[in-house]
């Protein structure tokens, strides 16, 4: 498995699906999980190391999206891990959906409602507030970045300078902010990605390939870019 950063391990759940495994004080974190089919292969992985499953801590959600918690339940179960998320999106994993008003716009309401989207209710272990230094975790500090939800979080690890964004950012062959349906609230997205921090050495997505090196320039520089006024025109 590529590492990501020392102590950050990349693991692709799908080809399109990213989860996060960091060494932490007492064992490991988990950042993400993924699909229904996600457990078994962060426990090979988990095995790889000559680890035992009881060795993953804790399970960090960036978020209350189905391929990022849909296999949360059935992992906790085989860890005895911890569940922690967001407070402001707790309440929907005992709902095992995501509600209406946690979309945007229409198509993502419309697709929330197929039962492949869908999830084993289960309620977190505890829940993070914006700032918070995750127990156990060797430095996964908490960034609130709502606007693809609510609760949405980044988590820094400080040690080794490196992000987690979660969903804030894609990078699926370029950098972008995902579709804006498929958001909360759209409008909050840029403003919450002001708080990344700016001296970081590598950046994990959920979503696409992670960035180190050369890469971390042109995350900065499409930083930059999204922060910059609109354009005006003078008549």
């Amino acid at each position: 498995m590529p590492l990501l950063a020392p102590g950050v391990l990349h693991v692709a759940t799908t080809k399109r699906d990213n989860a996060f495994l960091v060494d932490g004080d007492d064992g490991l974190t988990l950042v993400d999980v993924g699909w229904s089919s996600a457990p078994k292969t962060l426990l090979d992985v988990v095995a790889e190391r000559r680890l035992k499953p009881t060795e993953v801590k804790r399970i960090v959600l960036t978020h209350a999206h189905p391929d990022h918690v849909q296999g949360a339940a059935e992992l906790r179960r085989l860890t005895g891990a911890q569940v922690v998320i967001h407070r402001d999106d707790a309440d929907w994993l005992p709902v095992g959906r995501v509600p209406a008003h946690g979309r945007s716009g229409a198509l993502g309401r419309i697709i929330d409602r197929l039962p492949m989207l869908h999830w084993t209710p289960f309620t977190a272990d505890r829940t993070v507030t914006d700032g918070e230094l995750i127990d156990g975790s060797d430095g996964l500090r908490v960034i609130h970045t709502p606007g693809h939800s609510p609760g949405h979080i980044a988590l820094h690890h400080e040690p080794s300078s490196t992000i987690l964004v979660g969903d804030a950012v894609f990078h699926r062959g370029e950098l972008a902010l995902g579709p804006a349906a498929l958001a909360a609230d759209p409008s909050l997205r840029v403003e919450s990605l002001t708080r990344v921090p700016a001296d970081i050495q590598a950046i994990g997505f959920a979503h696409g390939a992670p960035l180190k090196h050369a890469g971390v320039d042109a995350f900065q520089q499409f930083l930059a870019r999204l922060r910059q006024p609109p354009a005006t025109t003078t008549s």
